[in-house]
């Protein structure tokens, strides 16, 4: 891989996405389009990278920043039809595109028609997600989308890696299927939650905000080859790390805090850039690799356009049915989503980087040194079905969130009512703790003194007034200095003790944890103040 290219890519990905959200455009699309056409330009070297390279380094930041920000309560909430879409659909998927193709292109074997099923099988819901947090969907529906794209993967690797075996005639360690399905997900969440403690044991004992930053970001690359190392999910080891660490980050000092969500915003807008580019420039390349081959590439693409069509047509079939059947199920045991919430999920079918780091990984021969049937018709489809499904899908899902308006009143009271519970218990915290705070002030204080920090406090907390404006109305330097440090140790004491009731409460379940996250990022800015107020206070 040319270093220089990649730069250049890189560069030029990011500031196309900074026009297209300047001109408030889709940026996968944009990216891809461009990307498209970028690559007939005469004499551009192809940039290529391996696929091990892309499982290993661009997938697990990206999986991993996911899992940090989606509450894990959540993923319980939504737990089946996250499964019925991120292992149930895949090997529906796996198994219809496998036959059909099989059916369809005469280069393919059964086997080597059942490796595209799994190539094209997992939908990547980024730009998905980008889109329903613009249009406003549901947190119901943004939830089962991201879970999904979670677990997917796993279940999509794991069929990837049987097919292909059984295609080669190699050995996966196990012979049973379903065993060694089972192994990928044991083996995986166990890594995950083993390095998970272990950073965080480390980190509880670190005061450097930068050290934990760094060490934060070592963990989903050693989450994936960890478990890679071992044969099983590496997928499934950065996403339960991520899970891990993500609930736990609500106690890790308000300077990581702060500094962690801006690393990972800022990677992630990176590598999402850098992915949809890469996807774009690669449309030149699969054609001269299918004319190389010797090969019809009116026919593969045509073979593939009837493939993206029944890839897009699986997913609603699935979701649909499934909703049939949940009319017969317990109440406990449906999605509660509405026909217009399933129809918009079942349009957010997009395939994205994994699609293509698969096919590109799909071995150049068996044991027996033949070569892999239909390798390059594989790739060929593979593209086609990630662009296909990006544009088409992607292009076509704002309309549709439009027209039918998913909002759900339901969850806009319950969120209403779990704020005003975080607001009750914040409250009720302060009120504690400043009920408190006057026998824990300094003796050289006045009681007027004390008393005074203590109305400042709760001015502070209860109506969110700046310290620098309570500042102004003190009668004389020297003891707006003493009285200010005290008033921001107070009010520093009493966000921690707001704090600690909000994880009580969130622990014990009576309060959800996305809500909690909302609130807590509030209170960060205001705590980050008082801390730096201290430590300027203290300066002097």
């Amino acid at each position: 891989m040319d270093g220089s290219l990649f730069l250049l890519v890189v560069v030029g990905a990011v500031a196309i996405a900074g026009f297209a959200k300047r001109l408030d455009l889709q940026v996968p699309l944009v990216l891809v389009a461009v990307g498209s056409a970028a690559s007939f330009i005469p004499g551009l070297p192809r940039l290529e990278l391996e696929p091990d390279l892309i499982l290993g380094a661009v997938l697990p930041p990206l999986l991993y920043s996911a899992a940090l920000d989606f509450s894990f309560a959540s993923f319980k909430r939504s737990f089946g039809t996250i499964v019925r879409l991120g292992v149930g659909l895949v090997v529906v998927t796996t198994a219809a595109v496998g036959f059909f193709a099989f059916w369809l292109v005469p280069e393919l074997t059964l086997g080597a028609a059942l490796v595209l099923g799994a190539v094209v099988a997992p939908p990547d819901a980024v730009a998905a997600v980008a889109v329903g947090r613009k249009l406003g969907l549901s947190n119901r529906v943004m939830s089962i989308l991201t879970g999904e794209s979670l677990v997917n993967d796993a279940a999509a690797l794991t069929l990837f890696t049987l097919t292909t075996a059984a295609v080669t005639g190699s050995r996966t360690g196990i012979d049973s299927p379903v065993l060694f399905f089972v192994y990928e997900v044991v083996g995986g969440v166990g890594v995950g939650l083993v390095l998970s403690r272990l950073v965080r044991f480390v980190r509880t004992r670190i005061t450097d905000s930068a050290l934990a930053t760094v060490l934060g970001i070592l963990v989903p690359f050693t989450a994936y080859l960890a478990a890679e190392e071992i044969h099983a999910s590496g997928v499934l080891a950065v996403v339960t790390a991520g899970f891990v660490l993500g609930a736990a980050s609500s106690r890790d000092t308000i300077r990581t805090r702060n500094q962690e969500r801006q690393v990972w915003s800022t990677l992630d807008l990176l590598l999402e850039t850098f992915v949809f580019a890469y996807m774009g420039l690669q449309l030149k390349f699969v054609i001269d690799d299918v004319r190389a081959e010797g090969l019809p590439v009116h026919h593969i693409f045509a073979y593939a356009l009837l493939i993206l069509v029944l890839v897009i047509a699986v997913r609603p079939l699935w979701i649909f049915a499934g909703m049939g059947i949940e009319r017969f199920l317990p109440g406990k045991a449906r999605s509660g989503l509405t026909w217009r919430q399933n129809l918009v999920i079942s349009w957010a079918g997009m395939r994205g980087v994994v699609t293509l780091a698969a096919a590109t990984g799909v071995p150049l021969t068996t044991l027996l040194g033949n070569d892999f049937p239909g390798r390059g018709v594989i790739q060929a489809i593979a593209f086609t079905v990630a662009v296909g499904t990006l544009l088409l899908q992607g292009l076509t899902l704002p309309l549709l969130v439009r027209r039918l308006d998913v909002a759900d009143p339901d969850e806009a009271d319950w969120w209403d009512a779990q704020t005003r519970k975080a607001r009750s218990i914040s409250r009720q915290a302060a009120q504690k703790y400043l009920h408190e705070a006057a026998t824990r002030m300094p003796e050289t204080m006045t009681a007027e003194q004390k008393n005074e920090v203590v109305m400042r406090v709760r001015r502070s907390v209860l109506a969110r007034m700046q310290a620098d404006e309570t500042e102004e109305n003190q009668e004389r330097v020297a003891a707006a200095k003493r009285t200010g440090a005290v008033f921001d140790r107070v009010r520093r004491n009493v966000l921690r003790a707001q704090r600690d009731a909000l994880l009580t409460a969130r622990d014990s379940g009576d309060l959800d944890d996305e809500v909690l996250r909302t609130v807590l990022e509030g209170m960060d800015v205001e705590q980050a103040a008082a801390e730096r107020r201290i430590e300027r206070l203290s300066g002097d």
